[in-house]
């Protein structure tokens, strides 16, 4: 990071502004000014770089500086970018990033170039823009981590679309499904998480910079060479907009809200299955925690922060809006930076939670045997049994429901698993429910008890039949693929940009 200089009580005026007379309270700088260079200096010093190189070219390319004072300042902004951020003194006298960063660019420029930089721009539309270049790099990287764990969900919708488990509904066992068709489940669920981040960077396309303070530039500036520059595929529409609004923001930051809380719901899921009570799922060590005093403990910490961190996600995004709310509708302080603040953390934890989901889906593994054997005792299959009754025996579903219903009390009564059911206990649930047999064979009592071949009997689209989950998953290979490609056109779109940049630079330093 870089140095943050010593509070200076002898300074007697602003070190930014002739406008204000005095010296900035040592408690704004401490409280206000500090914590905010502390936190978004460094992390945006690249940004900041990118933003005046391309409005030092586009100023250049308009004659709106001349030859010997664009050259001075490529070389140094060049220089600057070599050296990184631990290179800018940081004075909380200076305010903010913006004017700290000025500072050292006049420093090494000298005061007639340097200044000169400034030209046709606000700090309103340069943090605008530093906006939308940090959340669209924030976004990629988030979109990457759900490609990842997208991929992960389908290799083990593939692997295990064969085995056997209870499916739930109210955590009670409701009808056998697979393990491979709850992650198939799962990655359906990524596939949309990654569809709303999409839709949501499209709303990053247009560049703010150029939109001054609120109302444009009387200069004859260039703004769709410094949207070029940057990577933008166009400039906004409205300065006021621009430095108004981030919506942008916003939206991501509800999809990302939204990923996180279907996360968190997964994670439960495996934090109940796992335990040794129901002992479906198991994990390594490598992504367990353990006790300080109890030494059989393996505890699912990664779990549990996956579940903790919903929550957490959920108050970054009401602290985001609520900043925002009752602001008014142009550049503020609480609008456009408190509120930002929240958006930061959350695309930094959504994007650690998206890396996170992915390790626990790659790492857990089914206890096929017991999962199988939950399934055969549980009565999941008792649906099964009435559509049998429905399809040989010539009764409704709602009779059959009951008659299904009165079996299954009397198995519970007498300590029977569900695969201890007999024809003849459906016979005379059916001679007490309707007053007469029901007639179904032991071998189609015995099949429908069956959990295995009662999946497999459940091939329409949609289904748990191993073959359905097999189907989907190549169709979502394609669409992984596809967004892949879509992610890695949009990278190269911007390496293109940045080499453009970086060769117009070094040509303008060059001259």
């Amino acid at each position: 990071m870089a140095r943050m200089r010593m509070k200076d009580t002898r300074i007697m005026e602003s070190k930014v502004s002739r406008r204000l007379r005095q010296a900035t309270a040592p408690e704004i700088c401490e409280y206000i000014y500090e914590p905010r260079l502390a936190r978004e200096f460094a992390s945006g010093f690249a940004y900041l770089t990118q933003i005046n190189q391309a409005h030092l070219l586009m100023l250049r390319r308009a004659g709106l500086l001349a030859p010997q004072a664009a050259a001075q300042l490529a070389r140094v902004l060049r220089q600057m970018e070599r050296e990184g951020p631990a290179a800018v003194p940081l004075d909380p006298q200076r305010e903010d990033a913006y004017f700290n960063y000025e500072a050292r660019l006049i420093e090494l420029a000298g005061v007639e170039a340097g200044g000169r930089l400034h030209i046709a721009r606000s700090r309103n539309d340069i943090l605008a823009t530093h906006d939308r270049l940090r959340a669209r790099d924030a976004g990629l990287a988030l979109m990457d981590a759900v490609c990842d764990a997208w991929q992960r969900a389908l290799d083990g919708a593939r692997e295990y679309a064969g085995v056997v488990m209870p499916g739930y509904t109210h955590l009670q066992a409701a009808q056998p499904i697979t393990y491979g068709y709850y992650l198939a489940a799962v990655a359906e669920t990524l596939g949309r998480d990654l569809g709303r981040l999409e839709a949501a960077l499209a709303g990053l396309e247009a560049c703010p910079l150029g939109a001054g303070a609120l109302a444009g530039t009387a200069f004859p500036i260039q703004r769709e060479e410094t949207a070029r520059l940057l990577g933008f595929a166009a400039c906004t529409s409205n300065a006021l907009d621009s430095v108004a609004s981030r919506d942008f923001a916003w939206e991501l930051l509800a999809a990302m809200t939204v990923a996180a809380v279907t996360w968190s719901r997964v994670a439960q899921d495996f934090y109940v299955w796992s335990t040794p009570e129901f002992g479906l799922i198991e994990f390594p060590d490598s992504v367990a925690g353990t006790s300080s005093i109890m030494p059989q403990k393996k505890n699912p910490v990664v779990l549990e922060y996956l579940k903790g961190k919903a929550g957490h996600m959920i108050g970054l995004q009401a602290a985001a809006l609520s900043s925002v709310k009752e602001s008014n509708f142009t550049h503020t302080g609480h609008g456009n930076r408190e509120s930002m603040r929240s958006f930061w953390e959350a695309a930094q934890e959504c994007e650690r939670g998206a890396r996170l989901f992915g390790l626990v889906l790659g790492a857990a593994r089914p206890l096929r045997a017991h999962m199988e054997a939950r399934a055969r005792q549980d009565f999941s299959m008792a649906t099964d049994l009435a559509d049998a009754l429905v399809r040989q025996a010539d009764v409704s579903f709602r009779q059959a429901h009951h008659i299904v219903g009165a079996v299954v009390r009397q198995a519970l009564d007498q300590g029977l698993p569900a695969d201890a059911i007999t024809a003849q206990m459906i016979d005379a649930a059916g001679r007490e429910q309707l007053g007469r047999p029901m007639g179904l064979d032991p071998q189609t009592v015995a099949r429908c008890l069956d959990p295995v071949a009662g999946v497999a009997a459940r091939a329409v689209p949609g289904g748990p039949a191993p073959e359905r989950v097999a189907a989907r998953a190549r169709e979502q290979d394609d669409a992984l693929r596809a967004a892949r490609q879509r992610l890695a056109a949009r990278r190269a779109a911007l390496a293109q940009a940045a080499r453009s940049r970086e060769q117009a630079l070094e040509a303008l330093a060059a001259g």
